[in-house]
């Protein structure tokens, strides 16, 4: 099995950069030299091969053009196909314009892991490069002797027996191409089991491509999701390709699809029936060859309200369902869960990886987890970067305060004083990760007298 404390960290990546546009590669090299263990440029793509030969890549940056001419309608594509020749499992970020976007989609559908637009903001670059790192390392990942791969395993855990009949479930539907909805609370994992469900689809190779649809407004929506030509409306600067157009043969995964509009689902509804989009306009008539999966935190019950959403979308996007456990029903998962973020964190902090003394367990084992896993995750990390010692107490487990009730207005204002200053002081330190003394800057306090209140308020 391979934990998530074993996914490759961005400090030990080899990366290449292949790009004729010699400020390009140095605006590069200069952020990655202290990001990665080994950065290799390159301005000549003749070369490449050579290079696969000499040494291993972890990620290969690739541009899309060059100035040389090569007889395949874009030198970009042809490369890419020549690395996956000669080592097919190297992750290949490509490296485009916004007048080449288009051609970047296709390349994904070529095997290319994802791409980046010039220009590029830093954090972006290197928030691509770590998941295709974590991409490349789902490919190789497994459990036990049932040899479910990706991310089964590596982020999506369970021996609970609900989560067991989960995972049968996504071997049994993944194969096929049925449109699937999943429900559940907040936290629970339902985006993890959408990317388990197409990495073990016949669509594994291709884009998935997630769009949180119940945070577009109406003007937003119909641009994100099927795209648009320049000029056609005010902000309209370039053609933009929509999320089917890019996921294209893969899977697009529609989160909180129970809080869209009514009109919201009429355009929906109409794409789904016809396969088909067109651009905002353009009349151009593109067919969509997707893989649907749809996700929300709102109940089944809830969502037959025909004044809230309409029964013949739910027809469409629900052929088969997935309920995801809220963590309190998850109670053998809950240890396994938290041993395997202690691992994960203490890597990700450079700790050695805790022990849960036996009243920490008694504590993780006895809340009632409102804010489901993700809470648990968030009280790991927390835990990971303020213990003093190798071995995780109960004090050391703060449950997040977002998730606990609000205070009554006849609750005494000495107990609400404190609350919030508790809570203030909690949100300050993870501000700085962990670091107390630019937290007791911040509150106006010294050291010694935020250690006083650290020990008040058992934290």
């Amino acid at each position: 099995m391979l934990y998530s404390s074993e996914i490759m960290n961005l400090k030990n990546a080899s990366i290449l950069v292949i790009d004729d546009d010699q400020d390009v590669l140095t605006a590069v090299r200069l952020l990655l030299k202290t990001e990665v263990k080994n950065v290799v440029i390159e301005k000549n793509p003749q070369n490449l091969r050579w290079l696969l030969s000499k040494d291993v890549y972890d990620v290969i940056l690739l541009d899309m053009n060059f100035t040389s001419s090569i007889n395949t309608g874009n030198e970009g594509l042809f490369w890419l196909n020549e690395i996956k020749k000669l080592k097919s499992d190297t992750s290949v970020i490509m490296i485009t314009a916004y007048g080449d976007i288009d051609l970047a989609v296709r390349s994904l559908k070529d095997g290319a892991a994802d791409f980046v637009i010039k220009p590029w903001h830093n954090e972006k670059l290197l928030t691509t490069i770590k998941d295709a790192l974590k991409k490349k390392d789902s490919k190789v990942s497994t459990i036990g002797h049932t040899d479910v791969d990706s991310i089964i395993g590596k982020e999506l855990i369970g021996e609970s027996e609900v989560m067991r009949e989960i995972f049968l479930k996504i071997e049994k539907i993944a194969p096929t191409d049925a449109n699937i909805l999943i429900l559940g609370e907040n936290g629970t994992g339902k985006d993890l089991i959408a990317k388990a469900i197409h990495q073990k689809s016949m669509r594994s190779d291709k884009a998935f491509v997630k769009v949180d649809v119940g945070a577009l407004t109406e003007s937003l929506f119909e641009s994100e999701l099927f795209g648009h030509k320049k000029g056609s409306f005010t902000d309209a600067k370039e053609d933009r390709v929509g999320r089917f157009e890019m996921s294209n043969g893969g899977t697009l995964f529609l989160d909180e699809i129970g809080n869209i509009s009514l009109h919201q689902q009429a355009k929906l509804l109409s794409v789904l029936q016809n396969r088909q989009i067109s651009r905002i306009g353009s009349n151009e008539i593109i067919p969509i060859d997707i893989r649907l999966i749809c996700a929300t935190n709102v109940s089944i019950s809830e969502l037959a309200n025909e004044n809230r959403f309409r029964k013949d979308l739910i027809y469409r996007i629900n052929t088969v369902e997935i309920i995801t456990p809220p963590l309190r029903k998850r109670d053998h998962d809950i240890i396994l869960l938290a041993k395997n973020f202690a691992r994960l964190y203490s890597n990700k902090y450079m700790k050695l990886a805790p022990e849960f003394d036996k009243k920490a367990i008694e504590k993780l084992l006895g809340y009632n987890y409102p804010g489901n896993v993700r809470e648990l995750q968030y009280t790991i990390e927390r835990a990971v970067i303020m213990a003093d010692e190798n071995v995780l107490q109960a004090k050391d487990l703060i449950f997040s305060p977002l998730e606990m009730p609000s205070t009554s207005d006849d609750e005494p204002s000495e107990l609400r004083l404190s609350a919030i200053e508790k809570n203030t002081i909690l949100k300050v330190i993870e501000k700085h990760n962990g670091n107390i003394t630019k937290a007791a800057k911040e509150l106006g306090l010294t050291r010694t007298a935020l250690y006083r209140r650290l020990s008040k308020y058992d934290i």
